[in-house]
């Protein structure tokens, strides 16, 4: 079951908070790093808002032959305009990022120049285009994002608040596929289908919490608990209960986390054994 509460934002206008931390950050990067001033005074400081700053961004990463920055940027600012709820999300996932990440050390770092962040804006983009019916265009951010990111999410799968996406090469997400508020996962992670299902709900279900390894594969429709935590390379064919952390190909229970409010996600901790 689907719980809505579970893939809206924590906090609704997170996106001015974060936007003035990245104000903050690029000022004083333009002071200690001027070589970098074009790009900071393009994509920050001649901005107003976090959106406007995340469509210039992208544009910038995105923009090809079939569809260019003087394109994309304005098709992206409206988008973003008209859900302000996305913009939270984005906000959401460069906290998360800054909070999990041990090599990040503030919000304009993502924003400039983590893929992680940057794969998973654009997949919010094309999400908005394919709840509108523009799947064609959907699809166009779907393959050119996958192309300059090596991450590849369906637009129609569905993406909580708060992601954090490590390094993100290889990270392959489903078309039914769900992730809940405050995941993270490494890099090859692939939530996939088992290849033989047409149709239907096909791809796992990431419960808030979860923290996935790299090279994890977690395949069919399974469901991965609340707080689970899933082993780096480890095959998940099977449901995983909350707070449990499973490894191995395939995976199986390794441990049961005594602290029920633990949360595997937040403490990127990496270990299977809850005793280390």
């Amino acid at each position: 079951m689907i719980r809505p509460d579970k893939m809206v934002p924590a906090v609704s206008g997170l996106a001015a908070e974060v936007w003035q931390e990245v104000c903050a950050a690029a000022e004083k990067a333009s002071v200690h790093e001027p070589k970098l001033l074009g790009m900071l005074d393009d994509v920050v400081l001649s901005r107003t808002s976090l959106a406007n700053a995340v469509a210039v961004r992208l544009a910038r990463k995105l923009s090809r032959r079939d569809m260019n920055r003087d394109e994309l940027e304005p098709l992206i600012r409206t988008l973003l305009k008209a859900n302000p709820m996305v913009v939270d999300c984005m906000a959401a996932d460069l906290r998360a990022v800054v909070e999990r990440d041990a090599a990040c050390h503030n919000v304009l770092e993502p924003l400039l120049f983590f893929k992680g962040f940057h794969a998973l804006a654009t997949y919010r983009v094309a999400h908005v285009l394919w709840q509108e019916g523009r799947h064609l265009l959907a699809l166009l951010f779907q393959s050119v994002g996958s192309e300059v990111f090596g991450v590849d999410i369906h637009p129609a799968a569905q993406i909580g608040c708060g992601i954090l996406l490590d390094h993100g090469t290889g990270f392959v997400v489903g078309e039914t596929a769900i992730i809940e508020n405050n995941v993270s996962m490494l890099h090859e992670v692939t939530l996939g289908g088992t290849g033989k299902e047409k149709g239907g709900a096909r791809h796992p279900i990431v419960r808030s919490g979860v923290l996935i390894g790299a090279g994890a594969k977690v395949l069919g429709r399974v469901e991965i608990g609340e707080c689970a935590k899933i082993a780096a390379s480890s095959v998940v064919l099977a449901d995983v209960e909350p707070h449990t952390t499973v490894a191995g190909v395939p995976a199986v229970k390794v441990a049961t986390d005594r602290a029920c409010c633990d949360t595997p996600a937040l403490g990127m901790q990496q270990n299977i054994d809850n005793e280390s």
